[in-house]
C-alpha cells in the first residue's frame, strides 16, 4: 500500500484545510446556536467541488478515489460535524448507489446536478421497525402500470430536510424477507412524498434528520434502482462502501481535539506549573495519539482496499467499530483535560463530545459490526 500523493491531491487537501480553518471553524459556534449551516459556507463549498467528490468526471464530479476522498474528509472531520455530516451523506450513502447500481441514463439525470451541489442526495433505509434489523422493512413498492406505488414512513433520514433526490429501499415482495427488497431513486417533488417529525438531536447541529412518509407515492419505473429484490445488497454495498469515509471524518476530528487538548494543556498552569508536566495528562495525551494512528492505519488500508476492488465487507465494519468508539475516547480524554472548560458550551470540546457519540450508533451500531466481523470470521474459519 502506497499514500504518497500527487500535487492535484495535495492541492485539493491543502485547500480543503484552509476552507475549514479560515471559513467553517469561525461559523461553528453560530451552526451550532442557530442549527443551521450559513448559506455563504454551502455556496463556497459546491465552488470548491466538495459536493461531487464521489461523482465521476465525466457527470461533472471530482472523481477522486476511495484514499482520496478519506483524505478530504480527514480535514472536513476537523471542523463542525453538523457541517461535515452534510457533506459526508450526500458524497457517501446519498450519491454513491446512483454512481454504483444506476443505468446510464439514471447518471446522467441526477449525477450533474449533485455534483454541483444544485441538488443533495440522502439515503433512505431505517424505519421505526427496522433500524439494526433492515431487512425488516415496513414500507412497500407496488408496480401499477408504469409506476412503481410507495407506502411507508422512513425515519432518522440525514439530510431529509435539504435532499432532493433520496435512494429508498421497500419491500417489492414481503414475503421474500431481505431478497424482496428494491432499490429506488425517488424525488422530493414526486407525488405523495412528504416529510414528517424533524428531530431534535443531542447534537450535529446543522444536519437535519426527520422522517419521509409516503403516502401512494408515485416513483416511474425507470427510478427502478438496479434490479428487484437487489435492493437490500445494494443497501450493504453502500452503507460498507462508506464505512472508511466517516472513519476518515472521526479521524479528522480526533486529530483536532489532540490538538486542543495539547495547547491547552501547555498553557494551563495548576500547582504552578502548566499540567502538561503531570504524568497523567502526559498519558492521556499518549492514548489520544495511539487511537489516532490506529484508526488513520485502519481507515486508509480499508479505503486502498476499496480502490483495488477487494471484498471490505469485515474490513469495513472493523474500521467503523474502531474509529466510532475511539472517536469517543479521544472526545472524553480531551474533556477530562480541559476539565471544567471543556464542558461549557464556549468551547469546542463540547460539541465534539456530543457529536462523537452518534458514531457508534449511525450507519450501522457498534454492535452490529461486531456481529458483521463475527460473522465473517466465522466463514473464513470454517471447516471443510
Amino acid at each position: 500500500m502506497n499514500f504518497s500523493i500527487n500535487e492535484d491531491l495535495a492541492m485539493i487537501i491543502k485547500t480543503v484545510k484552509d476552507f475549514v480553518d479560515s471559513e467553517v471553524d469561525l461559523v461553528a459556534q453560530q451552526i451550532e446556536e442557530e442549527n443551521r449551516i450559513p448559506s455563504q459556507i454551502i455556496e463556497t463549498a459546491k465552488d470548491m467541488g466538495l459536493f461531487g467528490l464521489s461523482i465521476p468526471e465525466e457527470y461533472g464530479g471530482t472523481g477522486l478515489d476511495m484514499v482520496g476522498k478519506c483524505m478530504v474528509f480527514e480535514q472536513l472531520g476537523r471542523t463542525s460535524n453538523g457541517f461535515t455530516t452534510f457533506i459526508g451523506a450526500h458524497n457517501g450513502i446519498g450519491t454513491v448507489g446512483i454512481v454504483e447500481m444506476g443505468n446510464e441514463a439514471q447518471k446522467r439525470k441526477y449525477l450533474p446536478d449533485l455534483a454541483a451541489g444544485n441538488r443533495f442526495g440522502a439515503f433512505a433505509l431505517t424505519e421505526p421497525g427496522a433500524g439494526s434489523d433492515a431487512s425488516n422493512l415496513g414500507t412497500t413498492a407496488v408496480l401499477k402500470e408504469d409506476k412503481y406505488i410507495l407506502n411507508g414512513t422512513k425515519h432518522f433520514i440525514t439530510n431529509a430536510t435539504d435532499a432532493t433526490v433520496f435512494t429508498v429501499m421497500a419491500a417489492t415482495d414481503k414475503s421474500k424477507k431481505a431478497k424482496g427488497i428494491t432499490s429506488f431513486i425517488v424525488e422530493k417533488d414526486f407525488p405523495g412524498f412528504k416529510i414528517g417529525t424533524v428531530e431534535r438531536k443531542m447534537g450535529l447541529r446543522g444536519s437535519h434528520t426527520a422522517e419521509i412518509i409516503f403516502e401512494d407515492c408515485e416513483v416511474p419505473v425507470e427510478n427502478l434502482l438496479g434490479q428487484e429484490g437487489q435492493g437490500y445488497v445494494n443497501a450493504l454495498k453502500i452503507l460498507a462502501n462508506g464505512r472508511a469515509g466517516l472513519a476518515a471524518r472521526n479521524l479528522g476530528s480526533m486529530q483536532k481535539l489532540l490538538e486542543l487538548s495539547v495547547q491547552y494543556a501547555q498553557q494551563r498552569a495548576q500547582f504552578g506549573k502548566s499540567i502538561a508536566s503531570f504524568q497523567a495528562i502526559q498519558h492521556m495525551l499518549a492514548d489520544m495519539e495511539v487511537d489516532i494512528q490506529a484508526t488513520r492505519a485502519l481507515t486508509y488500508k480499508v479505503a486502498w482496499m476499496v480502490d483495488q476492488g477487494m471484498k471490505i465487507i469485515k474490513d469495513a465494519a472493523v474500521v467503523k467499530y474502531f474509529a466510532s468508539e475511539a472517536y469517543g475516547r479521544v472526545a472524553d480524554k480531551a474533556l477530562q483535560i480541559f476539565g471544567g472548560m471543556g464542558y461549557m458550551k464556549d468551547f469546542p470540546i463540547e460539541r465534539y463530545y456530543r457529536d462523537a457519540r452518534i458514531t457508534r450508533i449511525y450507519e450501522g451500531t457498534s454492535e452490529i459490526q461486531k456481529n458483521i466481523i463475527s460473522a465473517q470470521l466465522l466463514k473464513e474459519y470454517e471447516l471443510i
